[in-house]
């Protein structure tokens, strides 16, 4: 809840409204996760809370930790028994985390993970929270920013999603700045044009990951529904509306999308668009056909982008050896039949 919310619900059961910063207090600087440990609040409340409401909590199922790059990824489990995963690694900015936004993925992107077993709910906003607070907790170390890149459609939980970003924004909550939030669409037109109207500071990345219909058609079913020139004149109304930058997130696949005339294609389409161009060697995943481009290929794939005067870089690859890539530890974990680790 915001704390205008949590307001509002304390009045209505007959509480003075400073009550609620009082609990906000306890639950986003203090991190207790019982209402009966906030103790300067009356007992009879505190009974009247644990009755009322619950704190959102996790179990940690798996977390690994790669050799390679020391990224940390960890599968938690919700109340219901869902599984989800969260994403920690460290930059020379920060630390960052991969967050999920819902159980599974119904967008079918051939190359991902996260949609083998379809979508199963979303996640509400306090799941998305108890992501950065229990990821926190667990490696000891601050996070700085945050990537809803996870596991999900952030604009298909549109709702939830302005509801976690709110609370993360909030002095009183996490009080952390938009400005340090990047979020990741497939390409769901109408949201996109939603989220421009909220004016928000954050990042928003696009998935095109193909610089025509019949590419992305192959691996994005939502581009039958919103293709590509639809998709980018949303784009250009959203940078339009609020003045930032986008992002375009391109996976280049072998023998796909990684030619010199995909490249060139693509640079004609952006190039007089507000963007920047994030190269991505795809990370292979075993129930794909999917292979990564060789570096050769990347790299003469950068140079032609910014032959059109496009700000191109290439994602640095991080943790390979831990399914790292969207979904993949669920997937593993749900083939499993649940024999986690605890």
């Amino acid at each position: 809840m915001t704390l205008p919310q949590l307001c509002e619900q304390l009045v209505q059961m007959g509480q003075p409204k400073f009550r609620a910063k009082q609990i906000y207090e306890w639950l986003f600087k203090r991190r207790v996760q019982n209402f009966a440990d906030m103790n300067n609040l009356p007992l009879a409340l505190r009974n009247d809370l644990q009755e009322r409401f619950f704190i959102t909590s996790f179990v940690k199922l798996r977390h690994q930790v790669s050799q390679k790059d020391g990224t940390n990824k960890f599968l938690y489990e919700l109340p219901d028994g869902q599984m989800i995963e969260s994403v920690f690694m460290r930059y020379h900015h920060g630390n960052s985390l991969c967050i999920s936004s819902q159980v599974g993925c119904k967008m079918g992107c051939k190359f991902c993970a996260s949609t083998l077993q379809g979508l199963m709910r979303n996640l509400t906003p306090g799941e998305m929270l108890m992501q950065v607070m229990q990821t926190e907790r667990e490696m000891n170390d601050k996070v700085n920013s945050i990537v809803l890149m996870g596991i999900g459609e952030p604009l298909d939980n549109f709702e939830n999603v302005l509801q976690f970003l709110k609370i993360l924004n909030s002095p009183e909550a996490l009080n952390m700045s938009l400005r340090h939030v990047s979020l990741s669409t497939c390409g769901v037109v109408p949201r996109i044009y939603d989220l421009a109207k909220e004016n928000l500071q954050l990042t928003l990345s696009i998935s095109l990951h193909a610089p025509n219909d019949d590419i992305r058609n192959q691996m994005m079913p939502v581009n039958r529904r919103y293709p590509i020139a639809e998709l980018l004149t949303a784009c250009e109304d959203y940078i339009q509306q609020t003045g930032r930058r986008i992002s375009f997130e391109y996976a280049l696949s072998h023998g796909v999308n990684d030619t010199p005339q995909c490249a060139h294609e693509l640079g004609k389409r952006l190039s007089r668009m507000l963007c920047h161009v994030n190269l991505i060697p795809i990370n292979p995943v075993v129930e794909r056909s999917f292979l990564t481009s060789e570096r050769k290929r990347i790299e003469a794939f950068q140079s032609i982008l910014e032959g059109y005067h496009i700000p191109v870089t290439v994602r640095r690859t991080l943790g390979t050896d831990i399914d790292a890539a969207c979904g993949q530890l669920r997937s593993k974990a749900a083939k499993e039949g649940g024999q986690q680790s605890r």
